[in-house]
């Protein structure tokens, strides 16, 4: 309970009500976890309401809630990857809540997502952000083989992150809404979020997840089990957005290429 009134205290504003919305989800019965910005249909409950955790309804609706917070909090790629997110981290400047809340989002810590649009890995890079940074396939492996290696992944992501927030500094909401649409799309709509469904959901979700890292959730203050259900998409997250067509086999975000 004690990350749970942390989390309450987040509710006093740290973000705009602009990047603030009801997340919901639920765990099948292959226990994979599902999460949405809208209620789709009744298999959804609310998960986080605005701005803050709402754990009246964690502790009065039964265990799936706290089920949801283990799946962020505890997903076996988290520990695995942590590492590789502290380096980068350390390296880039950037907050690990903010990694592991845009990895969360991107690919459900699946680092073998890839999108429709050719997103790939952990953080859903493009190839062509890559190769911005440098990256270039050669006669052992192509550009799209070494973006999926995790190391590879991570500390692309976290590079992108850091520069969008050089660009955009004090302005999370702008360097997420970059991160899914490109910068191009953030600078044509005047340094505001763009109206794309897809780009103004995921910075709502990724904002929510961002607060739960950042107040501690992450650290393992949950103790009990989740991952103890079989199947192939156990330990599985989906992420829905409205206006994101999203893949029946990962949790990869259309991410798009920046201008």
């Amino acid at each position: 309970m004690q990350v749970l009134n942390v989390i309450l205290m987040l509710g006093l504003g740290l973000v705009s009500a602009s990047a603030c919305a009801n997340i919901y989800g639920y765990i099948d019965e292959q226990g994979a976890a599902h999460f949405a910005t809208e209620k789709i249909d009744a298999r959804y409950q609310l998960f986080l309401r605005g701005k803050q955790f709402d754990s009246s309804e964690v502790t009065s609706i039964g265990p799936v809630k706290p089920e949801l917070a283990r799946y962020l909090s505890q997903h076996p790629n988290l520990k695995k990857f942590e590492p590789l997110l502290k380096v980068a981290s350390d390296e880039f400047s950037v907050e690990p809540a903010l990694l592991k809340a845009v990895m969360a989002a991107e690919s459900g810590f699946n680092p073998g997502a890839i999108s429709p649009k050719g997103a790939i890995g952990l953080m859903q890079v493009m190839p062509a952000t890559a190769e911005r940074y440098g990256l270039q396939g050669d006669r052992n492996k192509s550009i799209e083989q070494k973006l999926a290696d995790p190391e590879t992944n991570i500390r692309l992501g976290a590079r992108y992150l850091r520069d969008l927030s050089r660009r955009f500094p004090n302005q999370q909401e702008l360097v997420l809404a970059s991160y899914n649409a490109g910068e191009g799309a953030v600078q044509q709509y005047k340094n505001q979020i763009p109206p794309y469904p897809e780009t103004r959901n995921y910075v709502q979700l990724v904002t929510q997840f961002y607060q739960l890292y950042q107040a501690g959730t992450a650290t393992g203050k949950y103790q009990a089990k989740v991952f103890t259900r079989s199947g192939p998409t156990a330990k599985r997250l989906y992420m829905t957005l409205p206006g994101r067509r999203n893949m029946p086999t990962s949790a990869a975000a259309d991410n798009h290429s920046p201008g």
